[in-house]
């Protein structure tokens, strides 16, 4: 069920950027592969090494936030915490290496997200909210040609109720026509409904583990649709 009138009155739509408009994740998990087959632990088994590094990711962000400084320092606390030998510059530099890796990638768009975002830029005001750090995150929305299609940037350290209330409230969004559209129901779809907004929650197969949470139930007067593909916006917008 939808809200009628949204394909033809104007909206307000936050649109997240990793996972719902390019790949992002599945170049960490690769890299997290690589990294815990290079550690090689003798005791403890892959998924004991990933839940470790689970903890040292937790604890880092706390500290410094998100981006690739943050998994980079992640991945070598978890490989000293774990080693039984002091660290050594070559094993450090390896450890670097799998965070640089990521870095280097080419944005790889997920399918019809180019041609949908600007068929719905036609029609409503579409807003990029993301998080992370701020260089980073602009810069893939440079690399990425989509730049265009955003009325705005909103880059935030952290997606909780209260960063959508201040936006809400900066930008004069109406609630009843603002929808948070994104993959991760921890920062993109159960805040925003905690804030009186709309969402549009598209499940991605390779969800950071720390973003996984049950969604919540729209409150009442509130709307969530979940989709398949991003390019299904486009039979509700």
């Amino acid at each position: 069920m939808n809200f009628p009138l949204t394909r033809t009155l104007p909206q307000t739509l936050l649109i997240d950027a990793d996972d719902t408009l390019w790949e992002n994740n599945v170049y960490f998990e690769r890299a997290i592969a690589g990294f815990i087959s290079y550690l090689d632990h003798k005791v403890h088994t892959p998924a004991e090494v990933r839940e470790h590094l689970n903890h040292c990711e937790h604890r880092t962000i706390a500290a410094r936030g998100y981006g690739l400084v943050s998994f980079r320092q992640s991945l070598a606390d978890c490989f000293a915490e774990l080693s039984s030998e002091t660290v050594t510059g070559e094993q450090r530099a390896q450890i670097d290496r799998f965070a640089d890796i990521i870095h280097e990638h080419d944005i790889e768009l997920l399918p019809t997200v180019g041609d949908t975002l600007a068929e719905l830029a036609r029609r409503h005001r579409l807003v990029l909210v993301t998080k992370g750090d701020s260089a980073e995150q602009t810069g893939k929305l440079k690399r990425s040609g989509l730049e265009r299609h955003f009325a705005g940037v909103e880059v935030l350290p952290e997606k909780h109720p209260e960063a959508y209330l201040e936006l809400t409230e900066r930008h004069l969004f109406e609630r009843e026509r603002t929808w948070m559209i994104g993959n991760s129901p921890r920062s993109d779809i159960n805040p925003a409904l905690s804030a009186g907004l709309h969402a549009v929650f598209i499940p991605h197969e390779f969800t950071w583990v720390l973003e996984h949470e049950t969604v919540q139930v729209a409150p009442a007067g509130q709307q969530l649709l979940q989709l398949s593909r991003f390019g299904d916006l486009l039979d509700h917008f």
